[in-house]
């Protein structure tokens, strides 16, 4: 239980407390509270309200970082929080928990804002992009140090990467993995990557 005493289980326990309240305690309108736009459900349809409304009038800057906690099956979960488990809790023991904390933040808003402006406004959610993020981050670190640093095998990456085209090409979909967000995922991995390099450029000139 111990292991969970840090930004890891904290991200694992938020995402579950949400799942939780949705899908068990029926409270949807958590939902509204964390999704990247508000919206209001009239006549069978979504209306979402828009960027500027939500982010420039309304202030509402939490919605940039937690559509990650929004989960849409126990399996979506599950396989998220088992990622942030394994890898999160790795790069947060090596790296330290503001580190760990900025990667968290960094890629969760690029992939959400990527997932907003390249699909527009939708109900997305999930640790995805936060995950190829992670993925992204460690890539980029273990190419500079030319060596395993973080327990995952190379082919891992490979996998990870044609994971990522099978999901454009709507291959994921058709074998009945649901929507997926792509972008999220895309703009997740190149967080990981750009924030990867900054903390690198960081530490060369300290």
């Amino acid at each position: 239980m111990s292991e969970l005493k840090n930004f890891s289980g904290s991200i694992i326990i938020i995402s579950f407390l949400v799942y939780i309240s949705v899908f068990f305690l029926n409270y949807q309108e958590i939902i509204k509270y964390l999704s990247f736009n508000n919206y209001q459900f009239r006549g069978g349809y979504l209306y979402f309200d828009t960027f500027n409304k939500t982010f420039i009038e309304k202030s509402e800057l939490w919605r940039l970082v937690t559509p990650a906690f929004i989960h849409f099956s126990f399996m979506h979960i599950a396989f998220n929080c088992l990622w942030v488990y394994v890898l999160g809790k790795t790069i947060e023991k090596i790296h330290g928990a503001i580190i760990y904390l900025g990667l968290f933040l960094f890629t969760s808003i690029l992939s959400n804002l990527a997932e907003f402006f390249f699909t527009g406004p939708s109900l997305f959610g999930g640790l995805s992009g936060f995950i190829y993020g992670m993925i992204g981050f460690v890539m980029v670190n273990e190419l500079q140090l030319n060596k395993e640093v973080y327990g995952l095998p190379p082919a891992f990456y490979f996998f990870a990467i044609i994971w990522l085209i099978l999901g454009f090409l709507g291959i994921l979909e058709l074998f009945g993995f649901g929507s997926i967000a792509n972008f999220a995922h895309l703009g997740g991995l190149i967080g990981g990557i750009i924030y990867a390099t900054i903390i690198n450029i960081v530490n060369l000139k300290t």
